[in-house]
């Protein structure tokens, strides 16, 4: 599971046979991956309209990049194997850097990356990342379970800061602090969707902690001890919060403000972490979100509050 887990159609590279796949311009690649993140519904969306517009579709392109790698795992193609899917994506990306990608999605990318000076190996990370979900249902400790956060969430915020320009090493601070707070969130509010896929990423070291046990939550039963859990990784992804707070303020005015989507982004998954945490938040009950009109409120406050500071 990683951060972009929204509703997402098949990528137009699986409908396709090789023979009869026809390369697009850069123009309609670029098309192809603005109308896939547009149709997304995705919280990150919101906080992209903010960008100019030739950041903003290198952030549509980056999304779509991440999204379809992790369809490869958790939606692939009917009669397809996650693994063989994860190779043609890191081929692709390698095909990216070299010029000869194929695919919508590394037809943009290429572009962009060159653009923006985006290492490869950040991408690569990702897809490690997503693969991790191929022989990892469960994770033993949060040292364990970091390295996942990371590769999967922190790293796109590390990708993210060659496009809104802040590449300092605090930068890089806030960007991997904020990845592992998003992502713990993420893990928090989809317990039951996780489990459902038969995957806990709760530490086994705190699930024992507290007492909780696999069966609590394979079962969804609404225990004290699962609750006591969920507190704990809350807090723990406050912490990382505060951390990405403190970086971000050692950070120029002018850096600041260059990471307005990233903070709108934060203001967004902070809420949705209050809502998860919540005592009245059913753990097995209806998945939190905030509605349009919440987060385009926050989204709004927040540049609001850059634009002037």
């Amino acid at each position: 599971m990683t951060l972009f887990t929204t509703p997402w159609p098949v990528a137009w590279s699986h409908n396709l046979s090789t023979n009869a796949m026809t390369i697009l311009s850069s123009t309609d690649a670029q098309a192809y991956c603005t109308t896939l993140t547009k149709k997304s519904g995705s919280n990150f969306y919101y906080s992209f309209l903010f960008l100019p517009r030739a950041r903003r579709a290198a952030m549509y392109t980056v999304y779509a990049f991440c999204k379809e790698v992790d369809n490869a795992v958790d939606e692939p193609p009917a009669g397809s194997k996650p693994q063989d899917e994860l190779q043609r994506w890191w081929n692709e990306l390698e095909a990216a850097y070299q010029g000869t990608p194929t695919f919508p999605v590394t037809i943009s990318l290429a572009t962009h990356v060159k653009q923006l000076s985006i290492p490869q190996a950040y991408f690569e990370e990702l897809i490690k990342g997503v693969g991790m979900d191929l022989s990892a249902a469960r994770y033993a400790t949060f040292q364990d379970l970091s390295l996942y956060c990371y590769r999967v969430a922190s790293v796109v915020g590390l990708i993210c800061l060659h496009i809104f320009g802040p590449t300092s090493a605090r930068a890089q601070d806030y960007a991997v602090s904020l990845g592992m707070a998003f992502q713990l969130t993420n893990i928090l509010r989809d317990i039951e969707t996780d489990a459902a896929q038969g995957r806990i990423y709760l530490p086994q070291e705190d699930l024992q902690k507290f007492g909780c046990t696999e069966q609590m939550i394979l079962q969804r039963q609404e225990s004290e001890e699962l609750r006591s859990v969920l507190r704990f990784e809350a807090a723990r992804a406050h912490e990382y919060y505060a951390k990405a707070q403190a970086a971000f303020e050692s950070l120029s005015a002018q850096d600041r403000r260059a990471l307005t989507v990233s903070e709108i982004m934060r203001a967004v998954y902070s809420r949705i972490l209050k809502k998860v945490e919540a005592p009245g938040h059913r753990i097995f009950g209806p998945r939190v979100r905030l509605s349009t009109k919440h987060r385009l409120a926050l989204a709004t406050g927040v540049w609001l509050r850059s634009k002037f500071s």
